[in-house]
């Protein structure tokens, strides 16, 4: 790789920074990768949920990402908020015309406030025009279910049929299923990779700074991508990564509600630039 590694997040905006294109410019910073974005919805939202919505139109959309791709040399992209059908076939269109790859997709459906972030009619366009451009599509629980139809996995086996039946139904090249939001004493989450599963264990310990999670390991797998990691270390280090990053926000004190990770705890234990 020559040059500086670029990033390019696909996303809407969180207006307190804890999630969306916010944590993923923090995220691709804290592994030295140059971030860019294309800003596909502005939320009003802050750490006790999402207030309001404004869906950028499409045509924006593909204005910001022909800008983008046409000047820079991007070496990893993701998709996270889409919210419409609409943006949901400008990005799949710009994604194509731009032969952009390495792709994550983070198939954002529900804030971790419960509110809906992504139309119903928007879930197919995922499923049939989005999915199959993926190098990895990484659901969580509750997303991996809405995408098949069928209730949350409890078990790790029940994670690996499910990352198995994505691939196979909607042309998935790659699968990994985030068991943060599950139940027990470690975090699971299951990759299908290659026609093999692989499992990466993390103790899970107590804490109501999550905001964000989703994103922040989504945009580290990116990160380390554009950085030339392959698919199965990038997500071993992402997920070390987000589990540090959980670790520290205990200590943020950011907003009243679920506050977010901290992205830039490195930056913090080694001290600020002079």
């Amino acid at each position: 790789m020559n040059g500086t590694a670029i990033a390019l997040t696909i996303a809407g905006s969180d207006s307190s920074g804890g999630a969306g294109i916010q944590a993923d410019l923090k995220t691709f910073s804290a592994f030295g990768v140059y971030g860019a974005s294309v800003v596909t919805a502005l939320t009003a939202q802050n750490t006790n949920g999402v207030r309001a919505v404004l869906a950028t139109p499409a045509d924006m959309i593909t204005a910001q990402l022909d800008a983008v791709a046409g000047d820079l040399r991007i070496g990893a992209v993701k998709t996270g908020m889409l919210g419409t059908r609409d943006a949901v076939m400008a990005v799949c269109e710009g994604i194509r015309r731009h032969g952009l790859a390495p792709l994550v997709v983070d198939p954002v459906m529900v804030a971790t406030s419960g509110d809906v972030l992504l139309d119903a009619d928007a879930i197919e366009a995922v499923r049939s025009a989005l999915i199959p451009l993926a190098t990895v599509v990484t659901p969580n629980l509750a997303e991996a279910a809405r995408l098949l139809g069928e209730l949350e996995a409890q078990t790790t086996a029940d994670m690996a049929r499910q990352a198995r039946a994505i691939g196979e139904r909607f042309a998935a090249k790659a699968v990994l299923i985030k068991g943060g939001h599950g139940a027990g004493e470690t975090a699971i989450d299951v990759l299908l990779f290659e026609g093999r599963v692989v499992e990466f264990a993390l103790p899970r310990f107590e804490t109501n700074h999550t905001h964000g999670t989703g994103c922040t390991l989504s945009a580290a797998i990116c990160a380390l991508l554009a950085l030339g990691e392959p698919l199965d270390t990038a997500v071993r280090r992402a997920k070390e990564y987000v589990w540090q990053a959980l670790s520290a926000g205990r200590d943020l004190g950011v907003g009243a509600g679920c506050g977010p990770v901290d992205h830039l705890y490195a930056i913090r234990k080694a001290g600020l630039p002079v």
